[in-house]
């Protein structure tokens, strides 16, 4: 080929390329050399500070830690992604519905992270009422351990009962033959059982007494006394103890009755345990500060899922068949199939996809600040939040930010040169 028909070629890959190239140039070169610039001046832009703002990012305890969260990321949600990616995989190439199993994983990538976030943001509402996950936690807890019936109530004040272990318990001993008046307060007069009828005082031989809600709506009533309409607190647990013993335990009537009729004579304590008043089970804080991190990469396994599983079902319909079934034909077991023939073959992709999602969890941003309540941001904060939070947030230190913000280009780089490299071996 002529000189002067290489020229014309270049000529026209240039004009080509020109826009690409002012883009890039616009969008990515020019941001990225005024960020490093402004990584060296002061807050405000206006004077030339050196190193100081790298030295203040390094020494600050909030960036340790979201370097520390990010390593955490690097190192555990892209291989939890790819590992249930490739079971995901493996599962659609041996069911009938694998478009449908393939489609349902997949829609997920389809929706923004702002909307992933709000949606596991109520999934994992503290509230049973909000979020789906502690209500089905809540609901396999009360199937195996109910909640108390009375949560919250208490003995009225110079009733002749003590607090004791969550409970109460009479503060002086009591004999057999003897009436035993326990008013409780604390509860609303709607929470008692549609069971509940007006109170009445315990008769008869033994050991017996009242458990009632000392409480008589639109005033009125004598404290510590039976009033006509109060009403006894049924289902109550009452135990009679002796040396430090329960010897026998019994539950109150639909009046608040109740009784111990064969106890021996003697000198007892009247106890109500604390399982009467045990605040309701309200299932896990999942986006408390333990547990939030894990909480997040739960969630981001649910949108990334599914684009691993696509890319590694792509790499398992192009593996060479001969190779899989000469190695059933001598013996092999569909695992030793699976770990020695499958895996190798399929190491290309795995790596994309590794790659891949390394430097996505890099600059992971958006589902960790509209997941994390403002409480616990500060335990679940990553490099970019930190960045935002900096830059953008109370202090609004542009200098500072943007450290940080090259701070997560040399993160972001060695995966991005492990990626260049290896498209260029592939390219060869």
């Amino acid at each position: 080929m002529s000189t002067h028909g290489r020229q014309g070629r270049r000529a026209v890959a240039t004009l080509f390329l020109a826009p690409a190239l002012i883009l890039l140039a616009v969008l990515v070169i020019w941001p990225t050399l005024e960020t490093v610039g402004l990584s060296f001046r002061d807050a405000n832009n206006q004077h030339w500070v050196g190193f100081a703002n790298f030295t203040t990012m390094f020494t600050s305890a909030q960036t340790r830690k979201a370097i520390t969260n990010n390593l955490i990321w690097v190192l555990v949600a892209p291989a939890l992604v790819t590992a249930v990616g490739l079971v995901f995989a493996v599962l659609s190439e041996r069911i009938k519905l694998a478009t449908a199993l393939k489609t349902v994983l997949f829609v997920p990538m389809a929706i923004s992270f702002l909307a992933a976030g709000v949606t596991w943001r109520l999934v994992y509402d503290s509230s049973p009422e909000r979020g789906a996950l502690n209500a089905a936690v809540v609901a396999v807890h009360d199937t195996f351990a109910p909640s108390s019936a009375y949560p919250g109530a208490r003995a009225r004040d110079n009733a002749g009962f003590t607090a004791a272990s969550g409970g109460y318990t009479s503060t002086d001993p009591v004999g057999t033959n003897t009436a035993v008046l326990v008013p409780l307060v604390g509860v609303p007069a709607s929470a008692l059982p549609g069971s509940a009828v007006p109170a009445a005082a315990a008769t008869g031989t033994g050991l017996h007494g009242t458990v009632w809600l000392d409480f008589t709506q639109g005033g009125g009533g004598k404290t510590g006394a039976i009033d006509p309409t109060e009403k006894g607190m049924p289902g109550i647990t009452i135990q009679a103890i002796r040396d430090g013993k329960v010897v026998d335990s019994t539950e109150t009537d639909a009046n608040g009755t109740f009784a111990f009729p064969k106890l021996t004579a003697g000198d007892y304590s009247v106890t109500l345990p604390k399982s009467n008043f045990a605040p309701p089970y309200n299932g896990v804080d999942w986006l408390g500060p333990g547990f939030v991190t894990p909480a997040i990469i739960i969630s981001y396994l649910w949108v990334w899922a599914g684009f691993a599983m696509v890319l590694i079902a792509a790499g398992l319909a192009a593996l060479p068949r001969d190779a899989l079934e000469a190695a059933r034909m001598d013996g092999a077991t569909e695992w030793q199939v699976f770990r020695r023939i499958t895996i190798p073959l399929l190491r290309p992709v795995l790596v994309v996809v590794l790659v891949t999602l390394v430097i996505n969890v890099l600059k992971i941003f958006d589902l960790i600040f509209v997941i994390s309540p403002s409480e616990s941001l500060p335990n679940s904060t990553v490099v970019a939040v930190q960045m935002y939070q900096v830059a953008f947030g109370g202090t609004q230190d542009t200098g500072l930010g943007s450290a940080l913000g090259v701070l997560l280009l040399v993160l972001v780089i060695p995966a991005m040169v492990v990626n260049i490299r290896r498209l260029r071996r592939e390219g060869t």
